[in-house]
């Protein structure tokens, strides 16, 4: 103990050196550093070049040295960088900016395509973004909304707002400039708007069970003699009973079952295929599907020769069969529908505003016998909700399908219980997930503006991955996992998730410091945060952080957004050496209050350098923040309040 003492005091004589110095504060030199290829920058945000097919679009983008980042940062637009610099405990994080870049239209003659996004005739180049000029508020998009484009020339900033409006402004009125991104806090006010939205499309495509019955299957008759006979806009009632068939909708109408209605496949094909937009399944139970998880002709190639990437991943994911199979069908209700299968179970392909719902779908006894529970490729806006996904590959697998809902599932013993790619603005609430192979829930290659809420994940290898830019992960309950949860998503909130008895609890994945992580409850973790390589990421917001089992120190009062906050005056870290082990061996609570361990967690606490790769949370709760999500995990909350359980 008294080597261990006389060296942070040690520590501390150097530090008090160092700062008397100035090492800490860097001085913009004369020659400011040049820009630098934009591949080549940390990237703050989502690029949606991929989803542009226009090979004359040039985005605007922006590029910043920082004072206390040893890397650039690169982000999608200036607006994007504005925003980002008065968020709180930004320059603490980063420093300040030495130098900034962005993109120059000047002398490109600048168009917008139909979408409103740039379109230069020329070479764009860089330039200083202290000498340039913005126009804000023009007919200028990006996929992710407006975007302020710059020009090194005032006069062509003024002949492109004579086209296309807008008004020409300074760096130092841009930088004072309020812009209505999609950012986190955007995505996380938007919940119940898009549970609303999903509400209102489920009534909708609901009502296809008021169509008038017109036919019913005859007792020498297949159903697919009784579709083709039946009327768009009307039902075909299957009577109870067991039909030996493949089926095809391909008209408007409603497949109604009643009783209990049983299709079987011949086991070598879908059973079921829709390819009429406002088509309906209700109410069938199917066996018999087919074991195929991928077709037999390989990938596709573009014009050019090249392997199209979209058509690779759609070989090796959304082929195959499968017990329902809706085709370049938008508005579709598939529901009440139980199906076993050693491939897929609803596949949705090019068929948007879909709804899927109380369906159950059961793979092998293994996750390897089977394939997908629902696949959802391009069929954006569409609700999956009360469905049952067991024993699959994935029990829901997404690709390029925006704006769906993912509510009020049951997945088990699934390889990856919610798999989205490429997928953003979604919301993923209210599921459960038990026992996956590897990971409760991954939202990755290249998310943006998703929203995880509300789901209970337990006893996998990891709990809840989130890749990407601008997401809301909150109300989550992660218990039993090897790894709780990451924030791997940059620009991303991160709270009021409970995370109980994981081997890690949160580990604090992305690159850059440019997450809000606060009102989160860690207890009775081996380890309650794990940081990767990066710089000092701060877990405080407003003054309040987070609950951590074991936090020690004198107590205060804070206001915050839910009223009155009991705190610890002592900044807490995870990753520390003797914080990391507060909850776990008895004795360190009176180490860690050593004058020495204060002084030095005070200052690491405000010190970039100081804390590479490591977390400090500068206000850490006394009390849980979400004692009803603690009971939901089994635990008692009134035995974590300020430190009464530190064992």
């Amino acid at each position: 103990m008294r080597n261990v003492t006389l060296a942070l005091i040690a520590i501390l004589l150097t530090v008090g050196v160092l700062v008397g110095v100035g090492v800490f504060t860097l001085e913009v030199d004369a020659d400011s550093p040049g820009p630098v290829e934009f591949n080549d920058t940390v990237l703050m945000g989502v690029s949606f070049d991929d989803e542009i097919s226009d090979p004359d679009v040039d985005l605007p983008r922006t590029q910043v040295f920082y004072s206390q980042y040893r890397y650039v940062v690169g982000y999608h637009g200036a607006e994007w960088f504005v925003n980002a610099q008065r968020q709180e405990g930004h320059e603490q994080r980063f420093g300040y900016p030495l130098a900034v870049y962005v993109t120059d239209y000047s002398g490109t003659d600048l168009e917008l395509s139909d979408e409103g996004y740039p379109r230069p005739d020329g070479e764009v180049t860089w330039t200083d973004a202290e000498l340039a000029w913005f126009v804000v508020d023009s007919d200028a998009r990006t996929p992710d909304g407006e975007t302020v484009v710059p020009f090194s020339s005032r006069d062509d900033a003024e002949t492109y707002t004579a086209d296309y409006g807008g008004s020409v402004v300074s760096w130092d009125t841009l930088l004072e400039y309020e812009f209505d991104l999609d950012d986190a806090a955007a995505v996380g006010k938007r919940v119940d708007e898009r549970q609303a939205d999903a509400d209102r499309l489920v009534e909708q495509r609901r009502t296809v069970a008021d169509r008038p019955v017109e036919t019913v299957v005859g007792e020498n008759e297949t159903i697919q003699e009784a579709i083709s006979r039946t009327p768009t806009n009307a039902t075909v009632l299957v009577p109870e009973g067991t039909y030996d068939e493949l089926i095809e909708v391909d008209r408007p109408v409603t497949l109604q079952g009643e009783g209990d209605v049983s299709i079987r496949g011949d086991g070598e094909s879908t059973v079921m295929t829709i390819r009429s937009p406002d088509a309906a399944v209700r109410n069938f139970e199917i066996t018999d599907v087919g074991n195929s998880t991928s077709p037999e002709e390989q990938a596709s190639v573009t014009e050019n020769g090249t392997e199209d990437g979209d058509a690779v991943l759609e070989m090796a994911y959304a082929g195959g069969d499968a017990g329902v199979y809706v085709d370049d069908a938008p508005r579709v209700l598939v529901e009440d529908v139980s199906i076993e299968t050693p491939s897929n179970g609803v596949m949705l392909r090019d068929s948007p505003e879909t709804v899927v719902r109380n369906v159950s779908v059961k793979g092998g006894d293994e996750w390897g016998d089977a394939y997908m529970g629902v696949m959802s490729m391009r069929s954006g806006d569409s609700v999956i909700e009360e469905s049952t996904f067991r024993d699959g590959r994935d029990g829901i697998y997404t690709h390029r399908s925006h704006g769906v809902v993912f509510r009020n599932n049951t997945l088990e013993g699934n390889r990856i219980g919610v798999h989205f790619m490429y997928t953003g603005e979604s919301v993923i609430a209210d599921n459960v997930v038990r026992d996956a192979e590897a990971t409760g829930i991954h939202v990755m290659t290249n998310p943006h503006q998703n929203a995880v809420v509300g789901n209970d994940v337990r006893d996998s290898p990891t709990g809840i991955r989130t890749e990407g830019w601008n997401s809301y992960v909150a109300r989550n309950v992660v218990v039993d996992t090897d790894l709780g949860m990451t924030t791997e998503a940059g620009n991303s909130i991160y709270e009021h998730n409970v995370l109980v008895r994981n081997e890690i609890g949160m580990r604090a994945s992305h690159f850059l410091p440019a997450n809000r992580v606060l009102a989160n409850d860690f207890v009775d973790n081996d380890l309650h945060t794990q940081a990767r390589q990066g710089t000092l990421r701060i877990w405080t917001h407003d003054g309040v952080g987070n609950y951590w089992h074991g936090a020690v120190g004198d107590v205060t009062d804070r206001t915050a957004d839910d009223g009155e906050v009991v705190v610890f005056d002592r900044p807490y870290s995870a990753t520390d050496t003797i914080d990391s082990r507060l909850h776990r061996v008895g004795g360190t609570p009176a180490l860690a209050h050593a004058p020495q361990f204060d002084e030095l967690a005070a200052f690491e606490g405000t010190v970039s350098g100081m804390r590479d790769a490591s977390v400090v949370d500068t206000a850490p709760r006394c009390e849980p923040a979400n004692p009803d999500l603690l009971a939901a995990a089994g635990l008692e909350p009134a035995e974590y309040v300020c430190g009464a359980s530190t064992s």
